[in-house]
């Protein structure tokens, strides 16, 4: 039984990650840390490999860490498995957005289905803007429903007040 709690515990941050991630997105990282995630959107400014936006590698981090060690230094253990959960989301982050969407490494180009076609459309969309204001989409995982169907019948969708923003 306790197996399926430790489980439960790191399937719900996953999840929790996602929306987390949505809420730093939009308001920490497209607000006062604009700075940081500014040359994500505007490759050019960027100089070699790395980008300013990578520290958030760090921040995210750093409450992972924190569990792991708290779980340890504590008699709360299930804190190992919160952590483990920010972990995993991190490297499904990882792999979606720097290695299958931005080609940061050659790992993997051919995913072609419905839902990674959507995913590629929505984050598409939100680098579209390459200002802090006006960007759609900040989420990662979880994709708007217009983002499903081609770019040409977005317009016609909003036209007919299908899709509200």
């Amino acid at each position: 039984m306790q197996i399926l709690i430790y489980v439960g515990i790191t399937l719900a941050t996953v999840i929790l990650m996602e929306f987390t991630a949505w809420f730093a997105h939009k308001y920490i990282m497209h607000g006062f840390l604009w700075d940081w995630h500014e040359d994500h959107h505007k490759p050019h400014l960027k100089d070699g490999f790395f980008e300013k936006n990578d520290r958030f590698f760090f921040v995210f981090a750093v409450p992972s860490a924190s569990s792991f060690i708290a779980s340890q230094l504590t008699v709360h253990f299930w804190l190992f498995f919160v952590g483990l959960g920010i972990a995993i989301y991190g490297l499904i982050y990882f792999l979606i957005h720097d290695v299958y969407i931005h080609q940061r490494f050659s790992w993997f180009k051919q995913l072609d289905g419905k839902y990674s076609r959507a995913i590629l459309r929505a984050h598409g969309a939100h680098h579209a803007v390459q200002t802090k204001e006006d960007c759609e989409s900040f989420g990662l995982l979880v994709v708007g429903s217009k983002f499903f169907k081609k770019r040409s019948e977005w317009k016609k969708m909003e036209k007919n007040n299908k899709i509200y923003h």
